[in-house]
């Protein structure tokens, strides 16, 4: 390598170091040798993963995907069965549906597609991280409007931030890490007035009030993700999805890497929804569990739960959130620390697990806030 290029190679891998990217946090396995216990006594709430839909239903539906697939083939009809699968789930034309790698993998793709050097992309805060990383990958200006008292949307000031260089606006709803839905009227009037892309991520939508899915043929501008990583209990496969109207959903599509998803999660993806009943099943099962567990998290001096409209449950701490989730862990929970989420200050997130594990969290956090 000559001096020239051994010069340009090391200034580029310091720009790269020096972005912001996703940080997986401890496994299992680390977080067991670290505080001496057996992975099989860890309770992982840390990630929002359904374990409502049954495992054995799951390892019967992969069984029926080996038997069916070559693996020493490329994807041949799968993606176009999923669309259409994914079409008749919700009631749209199998065009206005654009898969990929998670949800996240395609709100990456929409990024690079729509945003460019000097753009902005505007959002709220707090909100799911990864947008944030997007954008700055994409070298645009990242704005992001704080939220009003009880987690809502301040509309005036977001419009206040849309500019002509404004191409892409971010709505988590359900948001992570908040989990609460934001009105209908809000999310619909910022949609009808942003000068550029309108991004609505629905990763919790199954578990919400409403969806904005019907709206992506009154507004052009408008997509939709969606995700089976959370309701549909497939976050090991990384499978998601954009709704859009066609033309916009054509433009999504477009990715230089051919066969990009592979054949087992396009596959499993569309056998699960073939079994939507079961997804139904383990959704009610869920939400009434959630239900009880705000209630109960809400009956622990020194704690305030928040409303929810996903699988999990921001709650804050009267005690330093630091020290809650080491104590936590020390007793084999592992929870989302968040800290300071606008004006509270020990935040905490709790996937809504099985009612054995929201006992177990519970009974730890009513010993060690001395309840």
């Amino acid at each position: 390598m000559n001096i020239e290029c051994k010069k340009w190679l090391e200034q580029k891998l310091a720009k790269i170091d020096a972005l912001e990217s996703y940080v997986p946090e401890k496994t299992i396995e680390k977080l067991a040798k670290q505080y001496e216990l057996s992975p099989a006594d860890i309770v992982k709430l840390n990630f929002n993963e359904n374990l409502y839909i049954p495992r054995e239903k799951l390892v019967a539906l992969l069984k029926e995907v080996a038997d069916e697939c070559d693996l020493r083939l490329y994807p041949q009809e799968e993606e176009e069965k999923l669309r259409e699968a994914i079409g008749e789930y919700l009631r749209l034309p199998q065009a206005s549906v654009a898969v990929g790698n998670s949800s996240d993998e395609v709100m990456d793709r929409i990024t690079r597609l729509f945003l460019e050097r000097g753009d902005r992309a505007v959002t709220f805060a707090p909100t799911f991280s990864v947008f944030r990383y997007c954008v700055k990958y994409q070298g645009a200006e990242y704005v992001a409007v704080p939220l009003r008292g009880g987690f809502s949307l301040d509309v005036e000031t977001m419009r206040a931030a849309f500019t002509p260089e404004t191409k892409l606006l971010y709505l988590c709803s359900p948001n992570n890490p908040t989990g609460n839905q934001f009105e209908q009227d809000a999310v619909e009037a910022l949609i009808e007035e942003f000068p550029g892309i309108v991004m609505v991520d629905e990763a919790y939508g199954e578990y919400a009030d409403y969806s904005v899915v019907p709206l992506i043929d009154k507004y052009e501008n408008l997509v939709v993700l969606r995700t089976f990583s959370k309701a549909f209990g497939l976050a090991g496969l990384r499978l998601g999805y954009a709704l859009a109207n066609p033309l916009l959903a054509n433009a999504v599509n477009k990715i230089p890497a051919p066969y990009a998803i592979n054949v087992v999660s396009l596959t499993m993806g569309r056998k699960l929804l073939e079994n939507a009943g079961v997804v139904r099943e383990a959704v009610a099962a869920l939400k009434t569990e959630r239900e009880k567990l705000i209630n109960e998290l809400n009956a622990i001096r020194g704690v305030e739960a928040f409303d929810s409209r996903t699988n999990f449950v921001l709650f804050n701490t009267a005690k330093p959130y630091e020290d809650v989730y080491v104590n936590m862990l020390k007793r084999g929970l592992i929870l989302k620390k968040l800290g300071k989420l606008l004006m509270y200050e020990n935040c905490l997130r709790t996937t809504v697990g099985l009612p054995g594990m929201n006992g177990k969290l519970l009974k730890a956090l009513r010993e060690y806030l001395g309840d």
